[in-house]
C-alpha cells in the first residue's frame, strides 16, 4: 500500500506540472506614479527552456526581445538588459504574482492570460458626457501615402461656419488626445475651445489607436503630409469657415505647424505650443543636460554625457548615408565604450549588443530627420498670423532659448504678426509645477492651464473675427 501510494503522489506531481502552463501571452497593467501601462509577456517553450518578447501597446512597441526568460519551480523570471528590466513572478492558481522591476525601482504587477483593462482614472479637467457642442468620429485620407486616419471632428453646434483648428501632437505615438502621463492635454484643450465657438480636429498619429498607417518608419516630414490631408478634409465640411482654418501644434507638432503654413495658403494662423526654434541636435542636448540637472546628476556626468552625445550628433550631421552612419557610428561608440571603463554596461548586456541598440536608435528615420532639422529655415517663411508660447519651466523645450529664436525667425522673414508668450510656472505639458521635470507630470492633478487655454482662445478668436 506505501508504494501505491508513493507512485500517487508522483503521479499528481507530475499533473501538476503540466497545469501550471507558463507558455502564452500574459497581460499585466503597470501603475507608476498615476500612469498606467499595459505590458504583454509572450512565452514560448524552446529545446533549451523558453524564450520570450514583451510588448507595451500603450506605447505603441511590440515584440522587445527579451534576454533571458526563466521558470523552475513556479517561478517565473523575465530580463530586459537593454532596458534594465527584471520581473519576478511566482505562478498561483493561473496568476504570476510578480514585482517588475527598472533601473532599481521596483513595482508590483501580476499577470493574467486574459486580457486586462486599465482602471479608468479621469482627471478634474477631462470633459464628462453629454458634451454642449456635438462630437463627431470622422476618417479622412491621405492620399499622398495612401492611408487612412481616424479622429474626432467637435463643432460649437450643427449649423453655423466656424474658425476650425487641427491639433498636431508632439513626438512619439500618440492618440488624437495626445494620451500621455495620465493625462489627456488635447481632450481638455478641444473642449474649452469648442465652448469658446471654435471647431477643432483631432486626429490619432499614423499607426496609432484607428488610423492606418506605419508609425516607425515615418518623419516630421510626413506627419506634416497627414495635417495637409487633414486641412482638406475640413475644407469638405460646411460648418468650417474655409478661410479661418490653423494649426495648433504641441512640442513636435510646433515643427511641423510652420512646415504646413508656410507651403500651403490654406492656413490662415498657426499657434506654437512649446515649439522649438533651434536645430534638432542643440534641442536634444540642451534638453538632456536640464533634466539630468533637475534629477541631481552630478555636473561631472552631464559634461561627460554631453562630449559623448555631441560627437554622435555631429556624426549624424555630417553623414551621407545610412550604412555610412551606422558604420561611423558603431567604430565611435566602440572607442567611447573602450576608452572609457568606468561607464558600466546595463546589467546582463554585452559591449556588442549595448552599441547596435544605440546605434539602431540614433539611425532611424525619425531620429536623423530630427537631429539635423532646423525650423528656423520653415519659420523665415511663414507669412500668416503666428501664437508661439510656453512654459518658463519647460526642460524640454526651455522658453528662454526658443522662444526668442522663433521670434527672432519669424521677423527674419518679414513676419509682423506675431505674438510671444512666457508663462510663469509651467512644464511643457503648461501644468502648474514644481520644478518642470518630467518625472512630475503624471503626479499633477491638472492636465492644461486654463490661463494658456484662454489666452489661445481669445487670441483665435481676435485673430479669425
Amino acid at each position: 500500500m506505501k508504494k501505491a501510494a508513493a507512485i500517487l503522489v508522483l503521479a499528481m506531481a507530475v499533473f501538476g506540472a503540466f497545469g501550471q502552463e507558463i507558455t502564452g501571452q500574459w497581460n499585466g497593467v503597470l501603475k507608476v506614479q498615476g500612469i498606467q501601462l499595459r505590458v504583454v509577456f509572450n512565452i514560448a517553450k524552446t529545446d533549451k527552456g523558453y524564450s520570450s518578447t514583451m510588448d507595451s501597446p500603450d506605447q505603441g512597441a511590440k515584440g522587445i526581445p527579451v534576454t533571458a526568460t526563466t521558470f523552475e519551480n513556479s517561478r517565473l523570471r523575465i530580463d530586459l538588459a537593454n532596458l534594465r528590466i527584471e520581473y519576478n513572478g511566482e505562478l498561483k492558481d493561473k496568476k504570476i504574482v510578480g514585482i517588475f522591476k527598472q533601473n532599481g525601482m521596483e513595482f508590483p504587477m501580476d499577470l493574467t492570460k486574459g486580457i486586462i483593462e486599465k482602471e479608468v482614472v479621469r482627471r478634474s479637467q477631462e470633459p464628462a458626457k453629454p458634451y454642449p457642442y456635438c462630437s463627431e468620429e470622422i476618417t479622412f485620407q491621405n492620399d499622398k501615402d495612401k492611408i487612412q486616419l481616424a479622429g474626432t471632428l467637435t463643432l460649437p453646434k450643427k449649423e453655423g461656419s466656424f474658425p476650425a483648428v487641427i491639433l498636431i501632437t508632439g513626438s512619439g505615438p500618440q492618440n488624437r488626445d495626445e494620451e500621455l502621463m495620465g493625462h489627456k492635454p488635447f481632450l481638455v484643450l478641444s473642449d474649452y475651445l469648442t465652448r469658446h465657438g471654435i471647431a477643432v480636429l483631432r486626429y490619432d498619429d499614423r499607426g496609432v489607436a484607428q488610423s492606418k498607417g506605419d508609425f516607425k518608419t515615418a518623419t516630421t516630414v510626413d506627419f506634416a503630409s497627414d495635417v495637409e490631408s487633414a486641412i482638406a478634409y475640413l475644407k469638405t465640411r460646411r460648418e468650417i469657415d474655409s478661410k479661418k482654418i490653423g494649426l495648433i501644434g504641441h512640442s513636435e507638432g510646433g515643427i511641423i505647424a510652420p512646415m504646413v503654413a508656410y507651403q500651403s495658403k490654406e492656413v490662415n494662423f498657426i499657434v506654437l505650443l512649446a515649439g522649438t526654434g533651434i536645430r534638432g541636435d542643440k534641442l536634444l542636448l540642451l534638453q538632456q543636460e536640464l533634466i539630468a540637472k533637475v534629477s541631481g546628476t552630478a555636473e561631472s556626468k552631464i559634461k561627460h554625457s554631453k562630449e559623448i552625445n555631441s560627437k554622435a550628433f555631429e556624426i549624424v550631421l555630417k553623414s551621407k548615408s545610412t550604412e555610412t552612419l551606422k558604420e561611423d557610428l558603431t567604430k565611435y561608440l566602440k572607442e567611447t565604450v573602450r576608452n572609457n571603463p568606468d561607464d558600466s554596461l546595463p546589467k546582463g548586456m554585452t559591449e556588442e549588443k549595448f552599441i547596435s541598440l544605440q546605434v539602431a536608435q540614433i539611425t532611424n528615420p525619425w531620429m536623423q530627420y530630427f537631429i539635423k532639422y532646423d525650423p528656423a529655415k520653415a519659420l523665415e517663411k511663414v507669412k500668416c498670423p503666428v501664437l508661439a508660447v510656453n512654459g518658463e519651466k519647460d526642460l524640454q523645450v526651455p522658453a528662454r532659448v526658443n522662444l526668442p529664436a522663433i521670434e527672432k525667425a519669424l521677423k527674419k522673414g518679414g513676419n509682423r504678426n506675431v505674438t510671444i508668450r512666457e508663462f510663469p510656472g509651467l512644464n511643457h505639458l503648461f501644468q502648474e509645477c514644481k520644478t518642470g521635470s518630467p518625472a512630475e507630470y503624471a503626479g499633477i492633478e491638472q492636465t492644461f492651464s486654463p490661463v494658456v487655454m484662454e489666452e489661445v482662445a481669445k487670441w483665435i478668436l481676435q485673430t479669425t473675427k
